[in-house]
């Protein structure tokens, strides 16, 4: 290319680009049959489409990248078929709308609001988003937000018909920030993502909060669940950040690892309670289900600084979990603090500090935090008790309590399990 022709083409690129901005507008629509689908058929990339209070007619599809804004007050109503809004146009942008009325076909993913593969960089902000089957769902837009909306699930569905407020599927980069969860069967469903983040979201009256499948270098950070069966369960996904989130009152599990490696789950509180507020339709409750740390098959990861506290549970660890760091946490006035499934002996200090225990009666006599003695949360008769739950029966006769203290005498006669050789006198600071 000559050199005085560059020049040129940069300045007609230039003018096409202020051309296009200034043909840019904003456009009022009105709750009219068929005014919607009209004025998003005639809008220009860019364009902002401001809907005026009233029920405007859905399904729509969003093509080209316009803003949609319905100021709080517009309402996007759908037929019962397929999805209301479906976006598909790159940093196209749906916020401020009520949208209701998504068909009830999980296999066709009927949503409030779709955000289609095409459509990477698209905005949802600040809509409510009640009565559809999934609220938002992000197949596969790279760098898309869904921000600030309220979404509340359909009434009346069984958990196995229900969809999930948000569902992330291979949307490298997405980010769900600040929703406001509930009646729904999972708030946030990821999978087969990756560089995801999932932060300051609430969630209520779910069957998990939040929900990993083979979700990689993702972070989860900030967010609240409440009352749900299980507050954030990561699952085949590695390299996940879970930090600074609160899990109360979950019915089976506060935070569950499920074959996760090479994570970080730091500065958490969880606790317990979930059972106790159960209605009756889950049926009896049992003391041992509630657990607000579950480990199963995870490895190589590193458990940090979080609070676990009034669970019949405290940390379960099975299915051959090992190398896990596990130190600075406080686990307070649970009924059985670990329960441990295994025959190897795991320390759970690091860098000469472990963990508190609020049963662990002990002396610090030189004054440097740690205790001086090691703490062994499990002996042979809670392995008896795991294994043959009858044995409970004899938990108070003379020949269980010759057994404990023999081994308490003899620590050699102890099974393997997890020892914490440099216990905290006092519990670290509260997260966050």
């Amino acid at each position: 290319m000559r050199a005085g022709r560059r020049p040129l083409l940069l300045a007609f690129a230039a003018a096409v680009l202020l051309a296009s901005a200034a043909a840019a507008a904003e456009r009022a629509v009105a709750p009219e049959a068929g005014a919607l689908a009209a004025a998003i058929a005639a809008a220009e990339p860019g364009d902002v489409l401001r809907l005026e209070p009233g029920v405007h007619e859905g399904p729509i599809a969003l093509g080209r990248p316009i803003v949609l804004d319905g100021g709080g007050e517009a309402v996007v109503e759908g037929r019962g078929r397929g999805s209301v809004v479906t976006v598909t146009a790159p940093g196209a942008v749906v916020r401020g709308l009520v949208v209701r009325g998504s068909g009830t076909s999980l296999e066709t993913m009927d949503s409030g609001i779709c955000v289609t593969r095409t459509a990477t960089g698209a905005r949802v902000e600040g809509n409510r988003i009640e009565g559809n089957l999934f609220g938002v769902y992000v197949h596969g837009a790279r760098g898309a937000l869904v921000e600030g909306n309220r979404i509340r699930g359909r009434p009346g569905l069984r958990l196995s018909e229900a969809g999930n407020g948000v569902s992330v599927w291979n949307a490298p980069g997405a980010i769900v920030r600040g929703n406001d969860v509930a009646g729904v069967r999972d708030g946030i469903f990821t999978v087969t993502s990756r560089d995801n983040r999932f932060e300051g979201n609430r969630f209520t009256e779910l069957r998990f909060a939040v929900h990993f499948m083979y979700t990689m270098n993702s972070v989860v950070a900030g967010n609240v669940s409440r009352g749900n069966h299980t507050g954030f369960a990561v699952m085949f996904s590695n390299k996940v950040e879970v930090t600074g989130n609160v899990a109360q009152a979950s019915r089976d599990h506060g935070l569950m690892l499920h074959a996760v490696n090479g994570s970080r789950v730091t500065g958490n509180r969880i606790v317990g309670g979930g059972r106790a507020a159960l209605p009756a339709a889950f049926g009896p409750a049992k003391d041992d289900e509630e657990r607000c740390l579950f480990v199963f098959n995870a490895n190589k990861n590193e458990i940090r600084g979080n609070r676990v506290e009034g669970c019949p549970i405290g940390i379960h660890v099975t299915a051959g979990s090992t190398r896990n760091t596990v130190a600075g946490n406080a686990f307070l006035g649970n009924r059985t603090q670990v329960k441990f499934v295994g025959t190897q002996h795991q320390e759970w200090s690091d860098r000469g500090r472990g963990n508190y225990w609020s049963d662990h009666a002990a002396f610090d006599l030189d004054g440097d935090g740690i205790a001086d003695e090691v703490y062994r949360p499990n002996d042979l008769v809670d392995q008896l008790v795991w294994t043959t739950p009858l044995a409970k029966a004899l938990l108070n006769s003379p020949a269980v309590q010759l057994v404990r203290w023999s081994q308490a005498q003899f620590p050699a006669l102890m099974p393997g399990g997890i020892v914490d050789s440099r216990p905290l006198m006092v519990p670290p600071p509260e997260p966050g």
